[in-house]
C-alpha cells in the first residue's frame, strides 16, 4: 500500500503550531505534498526540514513570506526536479519532482487569479506553459502523481455555490476548460473524482475565511492528486480529513494499492 497526501498548509508554520506535524506522524504516509510555505530555508525549524522517519525537499519562493512547495519521503530520491525552467514561475517556488525508480511524484501550487487581473493574466501563462509539460510527463512511460492546489473548481459538483462563481478565478470557463483538456485530451486522471464520481459536499478541500464558509461547508475542491493512468488504476481509497483544521485547506489522502 501506498499512502500519498497532499495538502496546502497556507504557512508551514503556522500549521506546524496547529498540529500539522503531530498529524503526520499518525498517517503512516509514504509522501506528504504540501504548498504555500510563506517561508524561506533560513526560517525553517528542524522538525519542518526533517519530521520524524521523513526527508524534506523544498522549493522556496524568492519572495518572503509567498508560495512555495515540498515533498517529505521516507526514502532518498533517486532525482529532484526543482522547478518547471520559466524564470518568473521558479522563483514563486511552485514546482518539485522527486523521482524514485519509475515513480515520479510532484507537489504542485498553481497561481490563483482571484487578487487582480494581472495576477489572473499570469495564471493563464502559467497554464499555457504547463500543458506541454503535463504532456511530456504523460509521454515518459513514468508513473506519476501531481499533489496540490490547482485553483480551479473542475465542475458544479466541486463547489457549493457554483452558479455565483461562474465569473471568478477558480471556476471560469477558460479554466474549467483547460482542466478538462488535461483529462480528456492529455489522459491524466483525477483521482479522487476515479474513486467518488458523484460527492459533492464531502469533497470539498477549501474554504475561504470570509462569513462562515466553514462551518457551513460552503467549500471548493480546489487540491488534487491528478495521475497517469495506470498509477490512478491503483488507488483504492482517498478521503479528505476535517477532524482538525490545519490551515484553510484540507489535506487530500489517497491510497494505492
Amino acid at each position: 500500500m501506498l499512502r500519498i497526501i497532499s495538502a496546502n498548509l497556507n504557512g508551514i508554520r503556522s500549521a506546524h503550531s496547529k498540529g500539522f506535524f503531530q498529524w503526520l506522524q499518525s498517517q503512516n504516509a509514504d509522501f506528504i505534498c504540501v504548498q504555500e510555505l510563506k517561508a524561506q530555508a533560513a526560517d525553517m525549524q528542524p522538525e519542518m526540514l526533517q519530521p520524524h522517519g521523513y526527508q524534506g525537499y523544498f522549493h522556496y519562493a524568492e519572495k518572503k513570506g509567498y508560495s512555495g512547495v515540498g515533498i517529505y519521503c521516507k526514502q532518498t530520491p533517486d532525482k529532484q526536479i526543482i522547478g518547471l525552467g520559466y524564470t518568473d514561475v521558479d522563483s514563486e517556488g511552485r514546482y518539485l519532482e522527486l523521482q524514485f525508480g519509475n515513480l515520479s511524484v510532484v507537489s504542485l501550487y498553481l497561481p490563483s487569479g482571484s487578487s487582480s487581473e494581472e495576477r489572473q493574466a499570469v495564471k493563464y501563462s502559467v497554464m499555457a506553459r504547463f500543458l506541454p509539460h503535463l504532456k511530456n510527463l504523460q509521454d515518459s512511460g513514468r508513473e506519476v502523481v501531481i499533489c496540490g492546489d490547482w485553483n480551479i473548481a473542475h465542475q458544479q459538483q466541486d463547489l457549493k455555490n457554483w452558479r455565483g462563481n461562474q465569473k471568478n478565478s477558480g471556476f471560469l470557463p477558460e479554466e474549467r476548460a483547460w482542466i478538462t483538456q488535461v483529462f480528456d485530451e492529455l489522459g491524466w486522471v483525477d483521482v479522487y473524482r476515479r474513486l467518488h464520481p458523484h460527492t459533492t459536499d464531502e469533497c470539498y478541500t477549501w474554504w475561504s475565511n470570509r462569513g462562515q464558509a466553514w462551518a457551513k461547508n460552503v467549500g471548493w475542491r480546489i487540491d488534487y492528486q491528478i495521475a497517469t493512468p495506470g498509477l490512478a488504476a491503483k488507488a483504492v481509497a482517498s478521503s479528505v480529513y476535517k477532524q482538525e483544521r490545519f490551515s484553510d485547506h484540507a489535506p487530500l489522502l489517497v491510497d494505492y494499492a
